[in-house]
């Protein structure tokens, strides 16, 4: 049956587990198969039509497992790929920039919307041009932070290495006056307490990757083929440190033992 098929979700590393995270938790009968493209990340200071390519990849694998649906737990990839895989692709698919983006909007109170994220999604100004669809009037103001993701797949969470490089990129952000604060990047809620700690108890943060499971299981509604009970099923894979990704993923997933596989991505 359609329903019992997997959600097919991908990010270029473990950030995109904090989406699989919250889908686990919004969605606990719903199968998944998770790809991280560990040998390449990070994405975000990659050009778009690599970005573009290495989606195409991995859509291609995660379509031999048939998977009922695709989520792109990758900010970058949303913003530089998402238009394209849709347009080629005949199952949902949907990004986590867009939930993420209409809850910000709705968030703030003085119309002033930070977004942290990596030098791509910066650059591509999605954030900004969705929230402005909400309401032109919101600022809003990005700043990329490429060593996030480095130190977050080096699993250096509470670390004084990780403070004092938050410190610098979030010091123009705490001068701003801004009220809501996107992190626009999957890795980012893994050190949301460092984050929060720093910009104080009067900035909302936005976790894109809670608003995307509960977007995804609206969608999956929508289409009829939400799976409301039954027993789950997860299989990761990587495209590199097989190892190294299931201690980490079973830091932080609410299951009991994260199997991973490694797959060659380039042969597909």
């Amino acid at each position: 049956m359609l329903k019992d098929a997997p959600i097919g979700v991908f990010d270029s590393g473990v950030g995109g587990l904090t989406v699989v995270r919250e889908i686990i938790r919004q969605l606990p009968s719903e199968n998944i198969v998770y790809f991280g493209d560990t040998a390449r990340v990070p994405y975000g200071s990659k050009s778009r039509d690599t970005v573009i390519q290495f989606s195409r990849q991995i859509v291609r694998f995660l379509r031999t497992y048939d998977v009922k649906a695709i989520v792109v737990a990758c900010n970058t990839a949303s913003a530089y790929a998402l238009d394209t895989l849709k347009a080629q692709l005949d199952i949902p698919i949907i990004g986590v920039v867009r939930p993420g983006a209409l809850v910000a909007a709705r968030a703030t109170r003085n119309k002033k919307v930070g977004v942290i994220a990596t030098e791509g999604t910066i650059k591509s100004g999605i954030y900004a041009s969705v929230i402005h669809e909400h309401d032109p009037a919101i600022k809003v103001l990005g700043k990329a932070c490429p060593l996030f993701v480095p130190l977050v797949e080096e699993g250096l969470l509470e670390d004084a290495v990780t403070d004092e490089i938050a410190r610098r990129y979030l010091k123009p952000l705490q001068e701003s006056d801004i009220d809501t604060l996107v992190l626009g990047c999957t890795h980012y809620p893994l050190i949301r307490k460092t984050i929060g700690r720093l910009m104080g108890e009067d900035v909302t943060l936005v976790n894109p990757a809670y608003e995307t499971a509960i977007s995804l299981k609206r969608l999956l509604q929508e289409e009829n083929i939400y799976r409301s009970e039954g027993e789950a099923r997860y299989r990761f894979f990587v495209s590199d440190a097989e190892e190294r990704f299931s201690q980490f993923a079973n830091s932080i997933l609410p299951v009991d033992l994260v199997w991973t596989r490694m797959v060659p991505i380039d042969e597909y």
